[in-house]
């Protein structure tokens, strides 16, 4: 079995791998396909915080692991949340040192490994990882970082999860989970999912011809190549409108 520590050095190495890639430029956001695919998430998001009972913000305390340059956290501003209430985490101290540049000081940001971090249980109504399970491709060691995450969490919270199903053939550096492998990660979560995001090597091609088509060929679920879940820790009674007691999790579709 590998030591938590060879992960991540080689989660390190494969961060330092990517940087190097040409492929870097796609995911500029003034691309017309990663506009409109920051855009249907930032959409999903919403829905999500309202069918979740998150609604209204201005009070939930949030952790990001895995937050690179901070582009979610300053989503989460935008929507509401407020700066003190959010935490990021990131392995990489390059990526935290961008990210202090354009987060209020307010934000919280905390260097080093997720699965270990030194904070209170119960502490934060939303964990939100957004493509890091990805990039983990030790079984063992994504289940150490699941079960922190789901720790950190207090009753009737969730884990906000965005991240792709598919593997890319193109890049062994991820691995795509599958939502079967989702519910592993989180046995004891009732799920929201909803499917986003047209397929990238579909929607680059499209977009730099038709970019107002992305809405319509997206309408395709089966072009999809992510999804986003709410993940709900139960509490005592009813979560979402559904017994705890239910043998498996529950699903919405989008």
């Amino acid at each position: 079995m590998p030591e938590p520590q060879d992960e991540i050095r080689a989660i390190e190495e494969r961060y330092a791998r990517r940087k190097q890639l040409p492929q870097a430029c796609l995911y500029h956001p003034l691309d017309p396909y990663v506009c409109h695919a920051r855009q249907e998430r930032e959409r999903a998001f919403i829905h999500c915080l309202k069918r979740a009972g998150q609604v209204p913000v201005q009070d939930k305390r949030v952790l990001e692991v895995g937050c690179g340059d901070g582009a979610n956290l300053i989503e989460l501003i935008r929507l509401g949340f407020q700066p003190q209430n959010l935490v990021g985490n990131d392995l990489l101290d390059e990526a935290l040192l961008r990210a202090r540049t354009v987060l209020p000081q307010a934000v919280a940001l905390i260097l080093g490994d997720a699965s270990s971090l030194a904070l209170q249980e119960e502490s934060f109504d939303i964990v939100l990882q957004s493509t890091v399970f990805t990039s983990i491709l030790d079984r063992n060691f994504q289940e150490k970082l699941a079960n922190r995450m789901w720790t950190l969490l207090r009753p009737g919270g969730g884990i906000l999860w965005f991240d792709f199903i598919w593997n890319n053939p193109k890049n062994p550096d991820v691995r795509g989970v599958p939502v079967k492998r989702i519910r592993q990660l989180f046995p004891g979560g009732l799920m929201l999912r909803w499917s986003v995001t047209l397929a990238p090597p579909i929607g680059r091609r499209l977009c730099k011809a038709w970019p107002a088509l992305y809405p319509v060929v997206n309408a395709v679920p089966l072009l999809r190549t992510h999804v986003l879940c709410w993940i709900q820790k139960p509490r005592t009674g009813s979560v979402l409108g559904l017994d705890r007691t239910k043998d498996k999790p529950w699903y919405e579709d989008a």
